[in-house]
């Protein structure tokens, strides 16, 4: 709604929603004494800062109504979002002594505020020994609710809400397992103890991952807006959970899901995060699980940061043992007690023929996968089916880590350890083997790599902006989980644990959060836009073997930025950018200008109608770069060229120049001018122009290369990914 358009009589803009509502209402029930089935208008809620207006249950007659009233802006429809579901802090080399977390006291009084399925309180993960009183500043508080009360909240876990009004209004009828903030899902206990938990001593998942857990802010605090249900989550009911957030004075806000296909001034989220932003709360939100297919991305929005998943350099396996003393390591995570004793071993091909497996009791079954989409999967239920003692599955599959979790005894190797497994087995009378399970491995070389599943871009809802913008761990990652709601299964049986292990970019989300709050405990006054700048252009190309970091579903190529951003988040360097793209609130006006919005769909964002677009620009001042080369009408061997204008502050102390550099991209010509700044004083700006000159028709579907600027010390180096693509997005 259009404030300004309040008549004076109304106190405030709850009063005047109502009369407005009342209004429509009353116009609708002239007609519903001709038809009983229309309803009348519920107001659900009145938002504050995220939108100038409310929600509400209308029939689509008042809606039409609705939309002639004095002040009536814009409406979008209710719609459901998807969620994308402790070594990580080692992996990131975050450690006591040097860097990140001593530099910003672990993170010490930023509060993080996490929308998700609600929280845990009694979890170790939320102890709050030796932290200091709650910051004044903090206007929050702790819902009582079903077996949830406000005593539970205390110095690190500062809030607990929930909302579920919107949920309600879809089904009247509906019962609730849980009315409050607790937690009946584990997903929102994972992300919020991923964030900023604190210190647990001997933490596994039935022995896998033990040690130390805690979370990548260890000193910040937690706050949990219950918006995400078991029975649904809706739009209406996240972003009043973003209003009071922004309310309550959170400095982050970290989001573990999203809308598909949605343009900018038709996304909930997107409009409800441009007001955080204004308000200075940095956002972070997952890229998506629809990987590996490209234009995939959910949160596309130009100002939040997205995260996309990538491995670790850790697994978790078993042994088998085989009959001539031969050890070969092989993935596993079944949770259960599995006995050392050996067992004969047999060789069943494919394992297609269940009446076949059905017949072999107390053996160890070998299944060679045969690669076919899909035959993994059978194979798996047909042995699950069988009830055979143990299974070694020998397979290639990229998509291995969705079956590691077995509800029985299995091993999974990859073909040349299946290859001397199946020798043995045929080279002798009596083949036997034993398996041992519950084995971490760390040091695994090569990674991290890009997961299969991470959504790519380019993002349909803002293309000319690169995304996701970096990558964080997100496969298997340790974090804490209710101790009521099973984390697997023994063959029937259900298994409980206080840590799970799960994959996702709800995962790795939480990482860029918690690692967000450690710079804004540094730089309390850098904006949203500095400190994603800061983040992606620290972070790493090159994986723990000194080569490119390698993308798992891309058959093992060079990870492209469409599916890994800028590179993999680097804490400790991210202290220390050198250089920032800062962007300001009228800098994303500009874009929406430039966007060709009508000034309606701006004023939807922005929530005012004063939007100065005497500058719009498709050029955000970004630390990335999408160049698109799909003109199809192009003749052959006709070029253009692709301008970038980008300015970057010295956050360095003192004066430094520095050196552009850009990485060869066969079949382009990439210019920086100028290629040498110099800077004299901390926060000076200095301006230049990128641009790249190709074909306008791409024969290659992504090209790509970086632009590195190096202080002539080797102090810093700023890295930005450069994209040239001759994908189209469709709307």
């Amino acid at each position: 709604m259009d404030i300004s358009a309040m008549p004076k009589a109304f106190s405030n803009q709850h009063t005047w929603y109502l009369a407005t509502l009342s209004s429509v209402s009353a116009k609708s029930k002239s007609k519903a004494e001709t038809n009983p089935t229309i309803s009348f208008s519920k107001l659900i809620y009145t938002y504050n800062h995220v939108i100038q207006g409310f929600s509400a249950s209308l029939t689509p007659a008042e809606l039409e109504s609705l939309k002639n009233s004095p002040g009536y802006v814009s409406s979008v429809k209710d719609r459901v979002v998807k969620v994308d579901t402790t070594h990580s802090f080692e992996f990131l080399d975050l450690n006591s002594g040097t860097g990140a977390w001593p530099v910003s006291s672990f993170g010490k009084d930023v509060i993080v505020g996490v929308i998700d399925t609600g929280v845990w309180p009694e979890s170790e993960s939320f102890d709050d020994d030796g932290m200091s009183d709650v910051p004044s500043r903090w206007k929050g508080e702790c819902e009582s609710g079903t077996q949830f009360n406000s005593s539970l909240c205390n110095k690190k876990l500062i809030g607990a809400r929930f909302f579920n009004k919107g949920l309600i209004a879809h089904n009247s009828n509906i019962t609730i397992s849980m009315n409050s903030t607790r937690d009946t899902e584990g997903h929102g206990t994972h992300t919020s103890t991923t964030v900023a938990g604190t210190y647990v001593k001997d933490a596994s998942y039935f022995g896998y991952a033990p040690g130390t857990a805690r979370g990548m802010a260890p000193m910040a605090r937690v706050a949990m807006y219950k918006a995400l249900w078991e029975e649904g989550a809706y739009t209406t009911d996240i972003i009043a959970a973003i209003d009071q957030a922004i309310t309550d004075g959170v400095d982050v806000l970290s989001m573990s899901f999203g809308l598909d296909g949605v343009d900018l001034y038709e996304d909930p989220i997107a409009i409800a995060t441009f007001a955080a932003i204004e308000k200075n709360i940095f956002v972070s939100t997952s890229a998506g699980n629809e990987g590996p297919d490209v234009g995939t991305l959910h949160n596309g929005t130009p100002w939040v940061i997205t995260v996309a998943a990538g491995t670790m350099d850790r697994d978790f396996g078993a042994t088998l043992i085989l009959g001539n003393k031969v050890s070969i390591n092989g993935l596993a995570q079944y949770p259960g007690n599995f006995t050392s004793t050996e067992f004969p071993i047999v060789f069943m091909d494919t394992c297609s023929n269940k009446t076949e497996l059905s017949k072999i009791k107390q053996k160890i079954i070998v299944c060679q996968d045969p690669g076919k989409e899909d035959s993994l999967d059978d194979q798996v239920n047909n042995i699950q089916a069988a009830g055979n003692i143990a299974a070694v599955f020998i397979t290639n599959s990229s998509s291995v880590d969705v079956f590691v979790q077995s509800p029985f005894p299995a091993i999974f190797l990859v073909q040349k350890d299946g290859d001397t497994v199946v020798d043995f087995i045929k080279s002798n009378t009596d083949p036997k083997a034993s398996i041992v399970f519950k084995k971490t491995i760390l040091g695994i070389k090569p990674s991290p790599r890009v997961t299969s599943y991470t959504s790519r871009g380019p993002s349909y809802s803002c293309p000319l902006v690169l995304k996701p913008d970096i990558m964080a761990p997100g496969d298997s990652v340790l974090a804490a989980w209710p101790p009521n709601i099973a984390a697997a299964r023994v063959n029937q049986d259900l298994v409980f644990t206080n840590f799970n292990l799960l994959s996702g970019t709800s995962m790795a989300c939480p990482h860029v959060s918690g690692i967000a709050a450690l710079l804004k405990a540094v730089y309390p006054n850098w904006s949203p836009a500095a400190i994603r700048s800061a983040l992606m252009t620290t972070s790493d190309q090159i994986d723990n073997t000194g080569s490119p970091i390698k993308d798992i579903g891309g058959n093992l190529r060079p990870a492209d930025p469409l599916a890994m951003g800028a590179g993999h988040v680097n804490p400790n360097k991210a202290l220390n950018p050198g250089l920032i793209y800062d962007a300001t609130v009228q800098d994303y006006v500009d874009l929406l200008c430039g966007l060709n919005f009508t000034q309606q769909q701006i004023k939807t964002i922005t929530k005012t109608s004063s939007n100065n677009c005497s500058n719009p620009s498709l050029d955000l001042n970004y630390p990335s770069f999408i160049a698109f080369f799909n003109d199809r009408g192009a003749k052959p061997n006709s070029t253009t060229v692709v301008e970038f204008g980008r300015t970057v502050t010295n956050v360095g102390d003192g004066s430094f120049t520095y050196k552009a550099n850009v990485t060869p991209i066969n079949g382009l010509k990439v210019t920086v001018e100028p290629d040498t700044l110099v800077f004299k004083t901390k926060y000076e700006k200095k301006s230049y122009k990128l641009s790249i000159e190709g074909p306008k028709q791409l024969h290659k579907a992504v090209l790509f290369g970086y632009l590195t600027w190096e202080d002539s010390g080797k102090e810093h180096v700023v890295t930005s990914p450069i994209v040239a693509t001759s994908y189209k997005i469709e709307k």
